[in-house]
């Protein structure tokens, strides 16, 4: 059975000059996951990514690390991140009820996130369903190319990670929000393709970054 191994990228330069490059954490990172995929004795891995540079980065990280040879990664638009910033200026939080440092930032990306999913009005080409469709879309067709001895690796995001992993798992708009909020850099979503379709087994693991690698736990 083909087993499906779906990462969240390493952590990106929120304080560089530009968002999308891995920081020196987020190249550790990779170098992490890459060691822990090794572990798992991946079958003839399939890798892919989205077109960003920080899922790049860290599908080549991921590649060298777990000695993945053979091709560059399929690249597919539909892995990339929902625009996060784009989503706060269209929704933005009331001054009232903004709160500072880290904890504002999170609470104003679940609000417009939440806002997005729910929003009447958007075109449905700009909106969250178009959104998860594509990253379920990208999901099947990776899924129908395996063979049943074979395995994948997919560098993605949080954004596709919630949607694909709340689609599975049949939950309402909060329940996406909610699984979007706690993902981890450089996690690992594991999901099966079997005969009767795809089974999410593990959310959100980084069991590979706890105890002496602790200090390598990110969320943004």
């Amino acid at each position: 059975m083909p087993v499906i191994h779906l990462v969240r990228h390493g952590q990106a330069s929120a304080a560089g000059a530009d968002y999308d490059v891995l920081s020196e954490l987020g190249h550790r990172q990779a170098a992490v996951i890459g060691a822990e995929l090794a572990r798992r004795g991946l079958r003839e891995p399939v890798v892919a990514c989205g077109t960003l540079r920080r899922q790049r980065e860290t599908a080549a990280g991921v590649m060298a690390e777990a000695d993945i040879g053979g091709a560059e990664p399929a690249v597919d638009a539909r892995w990339n991140e929902y625009d996060h910033l784009e989503l706060l200026r269209r929704y933005p939080v009331p001054e009232a009820e903004a709160l500072d440092g880290p904890r504002g930032v999170q609470a104003a990306v679940d609000r417009g996130l939440r806002a997005w999913m729910e929003d009447p009005d958007i075109p449905d080409t700009d909106g969250w369903k178009s959104f998860a469709a594509g990253a379920a879309a990208a999901l099947d067709e990776l899924a129908a190319g395996l063979g049943g001895g074979r395995d994948a690796v997919v560098v993605t995001s949080g954004g596709v990670l919630a949607a694909v992993a709340g689609a599975l798992l049949g939950v309402p708009p909060a329940g996406i929000v909610a699984l979007n909020r706690v993902a981890v850099n450089g996690a690992i979503t594991t999901i099966t393709a079997g005969r009767s379709g795809l089974s999410l087994l593990a959310y959100n693991d980084h069991a590979h970054f706890m105890g002496e690698r602790r200090s390598l736990l990110t969320y943004r």
